[in-house]
């Protein structure tokens, strides 16, 4: 059953319920880190050449850095809406530990980052809400792992935040399964694999100096003329890496994506993150003197 938001909670196969659920305040706290980070990755195309900003250019990302505890407000705000339980918070370790493991196997080999894959499949069982905060804790603890912290770090948690979201606002599981369900989740990890690679392009391409003029960024040109060039250094720098991103993230999906959505939906299942705890008594129970079930002489 659904409640209300695409993907948000409803029940999942086997009856079992996503452990994160988006309510009332995550939805606010999740709008508000978003509309923070939209702003932060594209407000230089729409700044004039003479605001004081874009003098400041190569300071936005450390302004993004302090803004960090934010996100850490999404999750503490998601956990007291929906009352996430140890169980969960134990599958997010996991999820979180095993996504950080496998970003090293791939990093600097043409993009490929199975990491990717297991963040899709993650996000269409737990749903959205647990998909952003296994997004961003994952790619927390990867920077950790290998030595990726930096100004940058933010823009990469929020962004693969919204990765494994938007796998849990796809179309529920009770209405597409099987080679269908694969399909889908292959062709969204191709688009959102593209997505990724473009938005932190974006977060970059406004800082780096020293680039030819037909794919630089020029403050203060139009709009347009700005997502020319920046579509043409996309094309000329890291649209291999997308790309190489996208087909191995489809592969895997493919081929081992549907024997990893069993084990997740079988460990959410036996997890049974909000079932109701209720107590019976064991035994029979006392009787009121004279009353039903009191012995002859009156006694319970």
């Amino acid at each position: 059953m659904a409640d209300g938001i695409p993907g948000g909670g409803g029940a999942v196969s086997g009856g079992s319920a996503r452990p994160v659920r988006l309510g009332p305040r995550s939805i606010v706290a999740l709008g508000l880190v978003s509309a923070i980070g939209l702003a932060f990755f594209g407000w230089p195309l729409l700044a004039d050449e003479r605001s004081g900003v874009v003098a400041h250019a190569e300071d936005a990302p450390w302004l993004f850095a302090l803004l960090l505890p934010l996100l850490v407000g999404v999750v503490v705000a998601t956990i007291a809406d929906t009352g996430m339980g140890a169980k969960a918070v134990a599958m997010l370790g996991v999820l979180a530990a095993v996504g950080a493991a496998m970003r090293p196997l791939g990093a600097g080999t043409a993009g490929l980052e199975p990491m990717f894959f297991l963040m899709v499949l993650a996000g269409r069982v737990l749903g959205p809400g647990f998909g952003f905060v296994l997004g961003s804790v994952t790619m927390f603890a990867s920077a950790l792992l290998t030595g990726g912290v930096g100004p940058w770090m933010p823009f990469q948690m929020l962004a693969m935040g919204w990765f494994a979201m938007g796998a849990g606002l796809l179309p529920g599981p009770d209405r597409i399964r099987g080679r269908a369900e694969a399909a889908l989740l292959a062709a969204y990890g191709a688009v959102a694999a593209f997505g990724y690679g473009t938005v932190m392009n974006l977060q970059g391409w406004t800082i780096i100096p020293g680039m030819a003029s037909s794919i630089s960024f020029q403050p203060g040109d139009p709009l347009l003329d700005n997502l020319v060039r920046f579509f043409t250094y996309v094309a000329a720098t890291s649209l291999g890496w997308d790309l190489g991103r996208a087909i191995l993230t489809v592969v895997l999906t493919l081929t081992v994506g549907p024997a990893v959505l069993r084990v997740l939906r079988r460990a959410t299942r036996k997890a049974a993150f909000t079932a109701a705890v209720e107590f019976q008594a064991v035994g029979f129970e006392a009787a009121e003197p004279g009353g039903p079930g009191a012995r002859p002489d009156g006694t319970a």
